[in-house]
């Protein structure tokens, strides 16, 4: 997985000391590892659902392997638009949410702790993380193609 080799924080000096495109990569490296995280815990969260006793289609329950495949595709992929996709599923999950909370119930009642504390605690970590991938997904990728500064 491509994770920031500086894991040092910018103080304003420095960052006023980097040029516009150094600074962007910068953004665009932390972005990307953010989804990355906001992935890793929607699936984490998926699996405290699963300890819980939510039932799932089969085994493995789907959502973790689908947020882990974008887990290693937003880590590997060469191209600038790939934490786009982090974002999309994202997206997905938090739409997914909606839907069953609406249609059955099931999902908000897990939020509310309607079925149980464990429940609850699963399905905020599960949102939390996905709308972490959503959000940063995106800014990494806005900032990927964001146009450089002509050089003089």
């Amino acid at each position: 997985m491509r994770f920031p080799t500086d894991d040092r924080r910018l103080t304003g000096q420095q960052a006023e000391d980097m040029s516009p495109s150094q600074l962007t990569r910068s953004r665009r490296r932390t972005s990307t590892t953010l989804t990355i995280l906001g992935l890793l815990l929607g699936a984490a969260g998926i699996a405290i659902l699963w300890l819980a006793g939510q039932e799932f289609p089969f085994y493995p329950p789907p959502g973790i392997v689908i947020l882990l495949a974008g887990v290693v595709f937003v880590g590997v992929a060469p191209w600038p638009w790939a934490p786009v996709v982090g974002s999309g599923l994202g997206l997905f999950v938090i739409v997914g949410f909606l839907l069953s909370g609406f249609v059955s119930g099931a999902g908000f009642d897990n939020l509310t702790g309607v079925e149980g504390g464990l429940r609850s605690l699963g399905t905020l970590v599960q949102l939390v993380g996905v709308a972490l991938a959503l959000v940063s997904g995106v800014v990494a990728t806005r900032s990927a193609y964001r146009p450089r500064p002509a050089r003089s």
